[in-house]
């Protein structure tokens, strides 16, 4: 399927769906839509993507998919406590009713029939600097032989200067 993709097809939306859009060289907006839905919009592509807390109806495919999203509370180990219980924890975010897509620009495929599992973390430096850090497993069983699992980093900016929102091409 990877042989079929043409450099043509450089900017097509079909590299910004949920499967590969968090590798991307991008920006990220992250903000609420009222209590229980987490808007993630990217500069690239100019894409939004919907982590819903409390699902409804998962509707039509598309290339972001129907997201639903929950907390992943750190538990303390087993055995006598030992200070104060670990803080934190992963937003995890699970995706299906995918459009097929490219995990790459070069048309590295994922099918319909994908299921993407993301963990959000976040972490301070030492230094002061916020990350925000995406865990990216993504199954399918048409084109994968096994999981593909990626990680991407994103340092949080200091104001929305460098935002530049560009489109990709319809598909």
């Amino acid at each position: 399927m990877a042989d079929k993709w043409e450099p043509s097809e450089d900017g097509s939306c079909r590299a910004y769906g949920a499967g590969g859009l968090m590798r991307m060289p991008t920006r990220l907006r992250i903000e609420w839509e009222g209590d229980s839905v987490l808007i993630v919009r990217t500069d690239a592509g100019e894409q939004t993507r919907h982590f819903e807390f409390n699902p409804k109806a998962e509707g039509e495919p598309s290339l972001q998919g129907h997201s639903v999203a929950n907390w992943q509370r750190t538990v303390p180990p087993p055995g006598p406590p030992r200070g104060a219980p670990p803080a934190g924890g992963s937003l995890k975010v699970v995706t299906n009713k995918l459009v097929a897509g490219w995990l790459r620009k070069n048309g590295v495929p994922y099918s319909a029939d994908t299921t993407l599992t993301e963990y959000y973390d976040r972490f301070a430096a030492p230094n002061g600097d916020e990350w925000l850090v995406v865990t990216t497993i993504v199954e399918d069983p048409q084109y994968l032989n096994g999981r593909f699992i990626t990680s991407s980093h994103f340092r949080r900016e200091a104001d929305r200067s460098k935002w530049s929102p560009k489109p990709c091409r319809p598909l």
